[in-house]
């Protein structure tokens, strides 16, 4: 093996460049950061695609994969005219199963590898599917102790294997991927002290003193190599699916959270990039003040970076975590975007946020370090929540689009930014997100002055109160719009993502095969090209 270097280990595609030399939302390349081209603001693109997570589509296994039914998810959107497939965070996931909170901002989750294919490859041959694990919800207790135990089945068959044609893929992403041997290690590490956060770990490894780990990566050997087995397997299966959906005329759309989990392989072989003490514990931590989600804000409990750190070092963690989701999506929504700008800071030991103030964050130089290092940006700044005027800035001079969420647009007035006649053409629409209640939840929780008020502005009756709020997305001025496919199916709130704020039962709902007919692709294909937002119009 070579030392690992930092070549993509699968070239990055040129989704800026378009048949009609527009960039991914429509207007001409930016030649500077944050200007564009001028007369190429009419090339601009109305498109239109749905939010699902992959461990939300049907299948075997207990949960969504990158199989067949990703594949068959695609054609959907192409059949129904739409170009954008947006997900969550595709990273491993830890406590809570929230792909807001895991192991690490550059590893996948192996819970998406599709099994069969692995059978197919051999690694699993004879391997036989679980036929009653469920369906309509992900259990994540038995699906995580289902799919591991046949990883680890396919990683020693894979090892096993003396005559391996793919050997020699699997090294070649080895010595490609720089995060790659630090990952494995934590992993084999969070194994060996099951239930420890890293800092509680002997003080000589969690303090990442060479002699000792070099000790931990020889004794864990076999267990880091399955890690490795791991995410080669994700990334290629990722990379299949990516691959098809360009083919099929649909791009990815990504998500980036600002923060990483405090027990993530960052903060243990970053430490300095942390506000932590010198026992390696933070001294500060994330959240939002109270907002329309929680009356007390809410509590993230993610460390805060040590922007001055990240500074001195031309920001090159930042630049390497952009670059890899790019090898991921086509383009990209940062999550908390205000946090770049300022974030709320709350000491640790808090109970809540409420008792949290806003402290600066990087501002436009951290988007000029990403600028020079990667040039056009596709991202998409979520700027939900407490914005300023001073976020506004940061997001207008690097042209990121914003969000508007209909679900939030009525009740204070004409002036409400998301109403969609205060639209504007840089930004996204949704009728909500995975945070907000399914539309229909939404809707039948509001009261009746709420509803009336809803009801006078959609000009409805109510009877389609979810494709009533459909339509209005669709006829937005914005160039973009993404609608949970919940909200396509017309479900009430007991399938809405995620409650946030609570613990359990999130992130579970999964789509039940046969639900994607051949009609509801119709119908949401006839209201795309009413509304001009069909491919190449």
């Amino acid at each position: 093996m070579t030392a690992p270097g930092l070549t993509a280990f699968w070239p990055a595609p040129d989704f800026l460049g378009r048949k009609d030399g527009s960039n991914w939302h429509g207007a001409g390349r930016q030649t500077t950061a944050g200007s564009l081209n001028p007369g190429e603001i009419m090339q601009r693109v109305r498109k239109s695609g749905i939010l699902l997570h992959p461990t939300s589509l049907p299948g075997p296994g207990g949960i969504g994969s990158f199989g067949a039914e990703a594949r068959n998810f695609i054609d959907f959107l192409h059949d129904s005219g739409q170009t954008i497939w947006q997900v969550l965070p595709l990273g491993y996931t830890s406590y809570g199963n929230s792909p807001y909170m895991c192991y690490s901002a550059f590893a996948g989750n192996p819970l998406l590898i599709d099994l069969l294919g692995l059978a197919v490859e051999g690694d699993l041959e004879g391997v036989h599917l679980l036929e009653n694990l469920p369906t309509g919800r992900t259990d994540y207790p038995l699906v995580i102790d289902y799919k591991f135990a046949a990883l680890h089945a396919a990683a020693a068959a894979f090892f096993a294997g003396v005559r391996n044609t793919r050997m020699q893929e699997f090294w070649h992403f080895c010595d490609t991927t720089p995060w790659l041997h630090d990952f494995a290690l934590f992993m084999a590490l969070k194994e060996l002290y099951p239930g420890v956060s890293w800092n509680d770990w002997p003080v000589e490894i969690a303090r990442r003193e060479p002699a000792a780990l070099e000790e931990a990566s020889r004794s864990l050997g076999p267990r880091i190599g399955e890690h490795k087995y791991q995410q080669w397997q994700f990334f290629r299966q990722w990379r299949d699916v990516r691959e098809y959906a360009t083919r099929q005329g649909v791009e990815i759309f990504g998500d980036i959270p600002i923060f990483v989990a405090y027990d993530s392989c960052d903060v243990w072989a970053n430490p300095h990039l942390f506000h932590l003490d010198t026992e390696g514990r933070p001294t500060v931590v994330a959240g939002v003040p109270p907002d329309y989600f929680s009356k007390t804000g809410q509590l993230w409990g993610n460390p805060l970076y040590n922007w001055k750190a990240m500074a001195e070092e031309g920001y090159a963690w930042w630049i390497d975590r952009v670059r890899s989701s790019l090898d991921l999506y086509d383009l990209i929504r940062i999550d908390h975007f205000r946090g770049f700008e300022a974030c709320w800071e709350v000491p640790f030991g808090e109970k809540t946020a409420k008792n949290g103030r806003w402290t600066p964050g990087p501002g436009e130089a951290l988007f000029m370090a990403l600028s020079r290092e990667l040039g056009d940006l596709p991202i998409v700044a979520e700027d939900l929540g407490h914005i300023t005027p001073d976020v506004e800035a940061l997001r207008d001079k690097f042209s990121f689009p914003g969000m508007k969420i209909l679900q939030f647009a009525f009740g204070s007035g004409p002036k409400n930014p998301y109403l969609p006649h205060n639209h504007v053409r840089s930004s996204v629409v949704y009728t909500g997100t995975h945070d907000n209640d399914t539309t229909l939840g939404w809707f039948n929780a509001l009261s009746a002055r709420e509803k009336k008020m809803v009801l006078r502005y959609l000009d409805c009756t109510g009877a389609e109160i979810v494709w009533d709020l459909i339509r209005t997305a669709f006829a937005s001025v914005a160039d973009t719009i993404v609608i949970p496919l919940q909200d396509l199916l017309e479900l009430p709130g007991e399938f809405r993502m995620n409650l946030p704020g609570t613990a359990g039962g999130n992130w579970s709902w999964r789509l039940r095969k046969g639900e994607l007919t051949a009609r509801l692709a119709k119908r949401i294909l006839e209201m795309t090209e009413i509304y001009g937002r069909v491919r190449n119009l």
